[in-house]
């Protein structure tokens, strides 16, 4: 789409058709462009702890009111109207994104159970391909399911949790169709191409099978709160209705979920909370047995199980901040039969951990950076990977087999694309089986990326993942993109990203901010960013906002500010401290309206997360929230530009959040800067599904943020 000369009498006319849809006053005159629509103010009051909330705008939740779409759609051409100027260059920035991946593309077949398994993109096309070959590279493909085929005629297709039965003639998989993440469970014979006529609806969209190729157990989900609760029995081709209940978390702040060990012996039930876990195991030739508990919750301890030969593994906070790794018999799992194997240490975070017949790999975190170690059980050698970069990202990739010398790693940096690595546990030979292709004439040695450290409010030190093209003056003139989360222990790291070159080849410095709330710097890190702590998370951001602008990377006529989710929340506290310090702000699917989804447990994720935020129906937890609940602290007084994106269907942050925000905002800020939202009207949490669709909200962004600078193509 490109600019219309088009009369502003239009406008008008536009304008009053969105205006007298919503009941709202009348709009400006047409000389002053595109007017935004203006939510109608319908008072509703909650008292708590002797204070009287007022929200104007809480009928906004009302997902079902033809008045509500009426107003998302409105926005939506408000937007449309207000960044008309910018559409060839969102026509060019998609281009450019979609420009450097390479369409047709396969993933790095890995072995399992006497096949090779990988995906593959077709020419243009949004979705893989699901393949596999029997016993060799060189044997016929066999194509599982082409997720190209299943999605034709939906507006938003997820394809999740492909499972193959053990004598690999079955395969399991899920599929969500509305962005809900509601998945269906389906079953298909590899063997005939046949879909089985077995399908059940509202599943977490995992299944584990049975060593008898026709049991299989899976998790349903509560339709309303969207929490996986009930674990269940499916024998193939039996009515969904006839399942047999296996287990039920009746704890609503938990979590459930069923899975099947690396060593195919043992089915597993998972039961998670914020703080606390719970495993329940079964031999998986015995489906009709009974579950039974390694170690029974306990307030405060977790702990993540794995099962190697005669025993179990065991990743726990059980005396130990920031993990240890224990043994146990299987006939005796309790923890006062835990034997420690590797010791906690203040200074490590251990994050995961994969075994092989004869080595231990664990991955672990030191100052922020991941530290993959490789452990002898005979000899007890060990030794680490060498990365070579100062901020990089690096995972213990896909490894199914215990009986191989190799494994499968992955890495990538801010200049280095992603890369897929085989890694001898014995000679120590690293091969590089595959790295990202970028086309469009990319070299990493024309970017420079670096980390340093920002003094925050309270004296503690934040890293900083830079990353710009070389050349860049440190003058305070360029434009820079600083990017958080800071919640759930969540790391941000410093991973590849191939559509933020089109940001660093006009001029922009990109940020990635390691602030509390997450885990970079270790469990205390955590610790220290949630709960009666939050405000951590907030001020961490600002102080690296202000070191950048320190040290003359930038300025704040020319600082953005991007989070999403949770990081979402960020935006809107720091608008609401710091709104001086930016030019524009994206707040994605952001969580905004703290204290009335906290107290409503009615909705997706409240129960399960007060021991994240804190649980607002205690006087101390309901005063801290207040006091940084963005929707709540909305003020009349000036606010950056912003754009604000959602989607209709979020699970996960209901859409009505950043609606109300927006609305609000409108309401009371004084300065006439760009207020935007944008609502996905077929997708959820996510964004929209597909490889290369996705990128057109990208785009949009990035739109955005280059006009706010002057920077037009």
């Amino acid at each position: 789409m490109y600019r219309l000369k088009s009369s502003r009498y239009l406008l008008v006319i536009i304008c009053l058709a969105a205006v007298l849809a919503l009941g709202c006053g009348a709009c400006k005159k047409a000389e002053t462009g595109p007017q935004p629509p203006v939510a109608e103010k319908i008072k509703k009051e909650f008292q708590e702890f002797g204070k009287i909330r007022v929200d104007n705008y809480y009928w906004l939740k009302e997902r079902e009111n033809p008045k509500v779409i009426d107003y998302l759609k409105a926005e939506n051409e408000y937007l449309q109207a207000v960044l008309k100027p910018t559409e060839a260059l969102q026509g060019k920035l998609y281009q450019e994104i979609v420009g450097r991946i390479k369409q047709t593309d396969m993933s790095v077949p890995y072995r399992d159970n006497g096949y090779y398994y990988y995906t593959r993109f077709e020419e243009g096309k949004e979705y893989p391909v699901y393949c596999r070959k029997k016993g060799s590279l060189d044997a016929p493909e066999e194509v599982m399911l082409n997720g190209n085929e299943m999605a034709e005629g939906q507006p938003f297709f997820s394809l999740l949790g492909l499972e193959v039965s053990p004598d690999n003639t079955l395969l399991a998989y899920a599929v969500d169709t509305v962005s809900r993440r509601l998945y269906g469970q389906r079953f298909k014979n590899l063997a005939s191409g046949e879909v089985l006529s077995d399908e059940i609806p509202n599943t977490l969209g995992m299944a584990a099978w049975a060593n008898d190729n026709k049991t299989v157990f899976y998790a349903l989900k509560d339709t309303a709160t969207l929490r996986p609760y009930r674990v269940m029995r499916h024998v193939l081709g039996t009515p969904a209705a006839q399942d047999q209940e296996v287990f039920v978390e009746s704890d609503e702040t938990f979590n459930t979920a069923v899975f099947k060990s690396k060593s195919k012996k043992y089915l597993i039930i998972a039961s998670d909370s914020t703080l606390s876990t719970e495993y329940r195991i079964l031999a998986a030739d015995q489906p009709d047995g009974q579950f039974r508990i390694v170690q029974p919750r306990e307030r405060d301890l977790e702990y993540h199980v794995e099962h190697f030969r005669d025993k179990l593994y065991i990743r726990t906070n059980y005396q130990a901040k920031n993990f240890r790794l224990m043994e146990a018999p299987l006939d005796k799992t309790a923890k006062e039969n835990w034997v420690e194997l590797i010791p906690h240490r203040d200074d490590v975070l251990l994050e995961g951990f994969e075994i092989f017949s004869d080595t231990l790999v664990v991955e672990e975190r030191k100052s922020g950076l991941t530290q993959i170690r490789t452990i002898g059980w005979q000899d007890k050698a060990e030794h680490s990977l060498d990365f070579g970069e100062a901020t990089y990202a690096a995972s213990i990739g896909v490894n199914p087999e215990f009986d191989t010398d190799w494994l499968r790693y992955n890495y990538s940096s801010l200049t280095t694309p992603n890369s897929t690595y085989d890694y001898n546990l014995k000679t120590r030979e690293k091969k590089l089986l595959k790295q990202q292709e970028v086309l469009g004439g990319f070299s990493p040695g024309n970017y420079q990326a670096e980390r340093l450290y920002a003094t925050a409010s309270d004296g503690v030190k934040i890293p900083i993942s830079l990353v710009y093209r070389k050349g860049l003056e440190k003058n305070g003139n360029n434009p820079l993109l600083e990017y958080g989360y800071g919640s759930y222990g969540a790391n941000e790291d410093p991973y590849f990203d191939s559509s933020i070159l089109s940001l660093l080849d006009r001029g922009f410095i990109y940020a990635l901010v390691h602030i509390r709330g997450g885990s970079e710097m270790g469990r205390a890190w955590y610790e220290d960013g949630k709960l009666l702590k939050k405000k951590n998370t907030f001020t961490d951001f600002i102080g690296c906002a202000e070191f950048l602008i320190a040290e003359k990377f930038t300025r704040p006529e020319k600082l953005f500010a991007a989070g999403a989710s949770a990081g979402g929340l960020l935006m809107g506290a720091v608008v609401n401290m710091r709104p001086d310090l930016y030019k524009g702000v994206i707040a994605g699917v952001p969580y905004v309206d703290v204290i009335t989804t906290m107290l409503d447990p009615s909705i997706p994720l409240t129960a399960q997360e007060y021991d994240e935020w804190g649980n607002p129906n205690t006087k101390e937890y309901y005063d801290y929230m207040l006091s940084y609940s963005p929707y709540d602290n909305v003020e009349a007084k000036a606010y950056p530009a912003m754009l604000v994106t959602t989607g209709l269907h979020d699970s996960q942050v209901q859409y009505w959040e950043p609606a109300k925000w927006v609305a609000k905002l409108r309401s009371l800020k004084t300065d006439k800067n760009r207020l935007l939202l944008h609502t996905n009207m077929d997708a959820g949490h996510g964004g929209q599904s597909g490889r290369f669709r996705r990128y057109r909200e990208t785009a949009l962004e990035f739109a955005f943020m280059l006009d706010l600078v002057g920077i037009t193509e």
